[in-house]
């Protein structure tokens, strides 16, 4: 396999590029310290952030050696299920979702976009949610049909790795820490696996995170990776739970939006923001850091 399909190369030059933002802000002036945003959220509409990431060279493998269908997973309000669906109708590839829980009475926004894209849904118990997680590679998924291709939940893959690798090199400013938040680990690992990062906070996203911490190790494994960079992830900011809120989140990234004209959402980028203005609040950087927060799109998750 070498280089991207044609079919991918028509479709990433419509991606726009991926700003740095600064953060102009008296409490970090004070601090001496500087904060940028890079903004994954403005590469497109539809597939922004680090889903487009994570899946470039996944949907580049696939298509290569012949996939004419995606199998994948996630929840009813999947980040990473609506830019598959959207990539898959874009690339002529059929995708199929199997969906964590019964199916609803009434679809949400989310599972409409999916549906309308072609996406085949397949709602499944959370005991079989479960059991799919233990398939890891392409071809592993029990009773796969010619020409599909499992994709695990996520995107949590070592070629995912790639595809974030290369956001590192987008950043045309030195700095000395990249904060990410974390869902499966993904994008903190692909973080690593680009020789500029030094230093990488994840902020995990979900309650009960440590198995993260494995998790990125067994990706960066398989890449035949051993990163020398200094990384961690914080998991006492989860706000009870993966998607859940309190109003102190809500109140915070309501401030944030309405000083920087930048929109989070609660599930992943309110939570990371909240955690290093919280950090910063309590030293625990030094001063003349400059840190760069990934924001890593996913907004489409706030609609109902």
């Amino acid at each position: 396999m070498t280089g991207l399909h044609p079919r991918l190369s028509v479709l990433q030059v419509q991606l726009a590029a991926s700003p740095l933002t600064r953060i102009n802000d008296p409490e970090l002036t004070d601090r001496q310290l500087e904060l940028w945003i890079k903004r994954d959220d403005l590469l497109h509409p539809i597939i922004s952030g680090n889903k487009w990431r994570k899946l470039k060279y996944i949907l580049n493998h696939a298509l290569h050696i012949g996939a004419d269908s995606i199998v994948s997973m996630g929840g009813a309000y999947s980040n990473h299920l609506h830019a598959l669906a959207f990539s898959g109708k874009a690339l002529g590839l059929k995708t199929i979702g199997y969906i964590r829980g019964e199916r609803p009475a009434q679809l949400n926004a989310t599972l409409h976009d999916l549906l309308d894209w072609g996406m085949q849904l397949r709602f499944v118990s959370r005991s079989d949610y479960r059991q799919l997680r233990n398939y890891h590679d392409y071809d592993s998924l029990p009773e796969l049909q010619p020409g599909q291709y499992w994709l695990p939940e996520g995107g949590a893959t070592d070629l995912a790795l790639q595809g974030v690798a290369e956001l590192v090199d987008e950043i045309e400013i030195g700095f000395d820490t990249l904060a990410v938040a974390c869902g499966t680990g993904t994008t903190l690992a692909g973080l690593l696996a680009s020789p500029r990062t030094s230093r990488v906070i994840g902020v995990a996203a979900l309650k009960g995170g440590d198995f993260l911490i494995d998790d990125v190790g067994q990706l960066l494994n398989k890449q035949g990776m051993t990163s020398h960079a200094d990384w961690r992830i914080l998991v006492g900011y989860h706000f009870g739970g993966f998607a859940k809120t309190t109003p102190a989140l809500l109140a915070f990234m309501q401030d944030f939006q309405q000083r920087y004209g930048i929109e989070l959402e609660p599930i992943y980028t309110g939570k990371l923001l909240f955690a290093l203005y919280d950090l910063i609040r309590r030293d625990y950087f030094p001063a003349g850091q400059r840190i760069v927060a990934i924001h890593t799109g996913g907004l489409q998750g706030k609609r109902m």
